[in-house]
């Protein structure tokens, strides 16, 4: 559940990105900008009104996916406890509050995962998609055009007919982390189920040796 629900995120902001694209191409209509400042609003082009749709679908699959993604990280972090016979690093409480926490929400969910991994395999190297994943995130949520972006979506078109760039910057950065993160799921998964099934804990799910972090 967990990867199938990154993989719609990721499927849902890149089309977005692809409808920031075709606005880019379309270019601003005479009128201007939807915003017109002041309280007034112009109609919007059908163009403009299908990127609101599209982002209103991606509005509703990012709770789903941090629901499925969260269940997941309590269950392997459940499951390390077991495995190592030492309780987690951080309290549980942390899997929930460490995405929201100014400035602890910056490193708190890679170290969460990073420590489930090494109770679950401590002979093993952290896999380097961990790093991957967890630097895409913050750029996609530093960005303030990514997942967490401060701005109406009316004064998004604004910006894709001007400066689309920034847009797909970040929206590439969504992508890229929930990809990325298909694949911590799978190789903190992996090296749980060997661990559980007495065999021998495979390699990095990239199939390289790892880094020790």
């Amino acid at each position: 559940m967990a990867t199938g629900a990154l993989l719609v995120v990721g499927a849902a902001w890149l089309v977005r990105a692809v409808w920031e694209i075709r606005l880019a191409v379309t270019g601003e209509p005479a009128s201007g900008p939807p915003d017109q400042g002041g309280g007034s609003h112009r109609t919007l082009t059908s163009l403009e009104d299908s990127y609101h749709i599209v982002g209103a679908v991606g509005d509703i699959v990012v709770p789903f996916c941090a629901v499925a993604f969260l269940v997941w990280l309590w269950r392997v972090r459940d499951n390390a406890r077991t495995l190592s016979g030492r309780p987690p690093k951080y309290h549980g409480i942390w899997v929930y509050l460490g995405w929201i926490v100014p400035v602890g929400n910056l490193w708190v969910p890679r170290g969460l995962v990073a420590d489930v991994h090494r109770a679950s395999a401590p002979d093993r190297r952290l896999p380097p998609v961990l790093n991957v994943w967890w630097a895409l995130w913050l750029i996609g949520m530093l960005s303030g055009v990514g997942l967490f972006y401060q701005d109406s979506r009316d004064e998004v078109i604004a910006r894709a007919y001007t400066d689309v760039w920034q847009l797909l910057v970040s929206d590439a950065a969504v992508v890229g982390a929930a990809v990325a993160a298909v694949f911590v799921v799978r190789a903190v998964t992996a090296v749980q189920d060997e661990r559980a099934a007495g065999g021998p804990v495979p390699a990095a799910a990239d199939g390289s040796a790892g880094e020790r972090v």
